[in-house]
């Protein structure tokens, strides 16, 4: 039996009036999920913790099994782990996001956040900016690193945990409120501004019509991670699939292989269809039990408020991931055992991460069941079949308890 996980990431979200009262989720075609659903079991399952803040770290980290009230130290540790980052037990590591501020001429605290993700900008022209910010704000026992796209790491040697907001949080509002109280990070914040705003890539991109990357953005604090290797507790060989630097960190904490997939990129125009392939070909030809695929789409198209580009991530999901995936595992003779679900919602209205329970379909080639209609939140609501604790529906799509 061979195992998959497919992860929209931020995929649910709440009725609409713009789409009749439906949800992005409910109003995309999707041919391949209504497919499945009449033979596949549905429900809800509740992947972040009551009382923990709804983000995509604590959400997979229950995807994956591993209670976050546990094993969370923190976001950005997790993503230090995938880019290689030697972290001591004493360093704490932040994500330093490149972000997008307004303009106009006004104090610092006064400009409004456009953009926690700067037009999605290139990693190549990210790590130009960073290198301008490491040589602008250097001082002792600070350290960047490039991490993907507008995602990267700042590690303070001997550091503490300082609690920050996450920007895509704050989108269109001023950010006086939300700057850190910590007046070392204050004042790296407010010169990043100015070592950004005229250099020359951001001259270029607004010429092309592009968000400028015109400010570092701190958050996501947190110490060394450890967690219990997957293989040992599961029996099962796995794989990572992701573009997203915080999914390949959970992978090599947990002691998984990660796949590079050319052009994977996190945005709404990443390899759908590389991440299928990949997913076959290590499931099919190189002995993985596991595949774990994440798809950063639907979530950052719902951080944009954009309804039509969401609904375009998932139904690429839905005939670019798993339609070819299916088809390749069937026309293999493979028997599996797919979960496909959100980590969280991610709803338009909102912008950002909201800590509801997600709707969940799982089917297994070798015995289908009856199920429902379709795969939406109303369907998942409907069968009364709810985990409240979420990082225990790993061990019902294994068919296991976990070690």
């Amino acid at each position: 039996m061979k195992y998959v996980v497919v992860l929209s990431d931020g995929m649910a979200g709440r009725p609409l009036s713009e789409l009749d009262g439906k949800t992005t989720l409910e109003a995309a075609e999707t041919p391949v999920m209504d497919e499945l659903a009449p033979v596949s079991e549905l429900g809800m399952a509740s992947m972040v913790p009551e009382g923990m803040a709804p983000g995509s770290d604590t959400a997979n980290l229950s995807v994956m099994g591993y209670d976050p009230r546990i094993y969370y130290t923190g976001r950005s540790p997790l993503e230090a782990l995938s880019i290689g980052v030697e972290m001591e037990e004493s360093d704490v590591s932040f994500r330093c996001n490149l972000v997008t501020l307004s303009e106009e001429d006004v104090p610092y605290g006064e400009r409004t956040i456009l953009d926690h993700s700067s037009d999605e900008i290139a990693t190549k022209d990210a790590a130009e900016l960073l290198k301008a910010l490491e040589q602008g704000l250097k001082q002792e026992g600070f350290s960047f690193y490039v991490g993907t796209s507008y995602r990267h790491l700042l590690i303070w040697k001997e550091g503490r945990i300082l609690d920050l907001t996450p920007p895509h949080d704050v989108l269109g509002r001023k950010i006086e409120e939300y700057l850190p109280e910590d007046p070392v990070f204050r004042e790296m914040m407010e010169k990043s501004y100015e070592i950004l705003e005229h250099h020359p890539i951001n001259e270029a991109r607004r010429r092309q019509g592009l968000h400028p990357a015109n400010s570092a953005w701190f958050w996501g604090a947190g110490k060394k991670p450890s967690l219990p290797d997957f293989q040992e507790r599961t029996g099962k060989r796995g794989i990572m699939i992701s573009a997203v630097d915080l999914l390949k960190g959970i992978a090599v904490g947990a002691g998984m292989d990660c796949a590079f997939v050319e052009g994977a990129n996190g945005g709404l125009h990443t390899n759908y269809e590389g991440k299928a392939a990949a997913a076959a070909e290590a499931l099919i030809r190189q002995g993985y039990d596991f595949a774990y695929i994440h798809v950063e789409a639907p979530d950052e198209m719902g951080h944009q408020g954009q309804i039509q580009d969401k609904i375009q991530a998932i139904e690429n999901v839905d005939q670019r991931v798993l339609r070819p995936l299916v088809e390749s595992l069937r026309e293999a003779g493979e028997d599996f055992r797919l979960l496909l679900l959100p980590d969280h919602p991610t709803p338009i209205e909102v912008r950002t991460h909201t800590g509801e329970a997600v709707p969940y379909l799982l089917y297994d080639s070798t015995h289908p069941v009856k199920g429902q209609e379709a795969y939406c939140e109303k369907t998942g609501e409907a069968t009364g079949r709810n985990w409240p604790e979420g990082y225990r529906l790993i061990s019902h799509l294994l068919q296991e308890e976990l070690c």
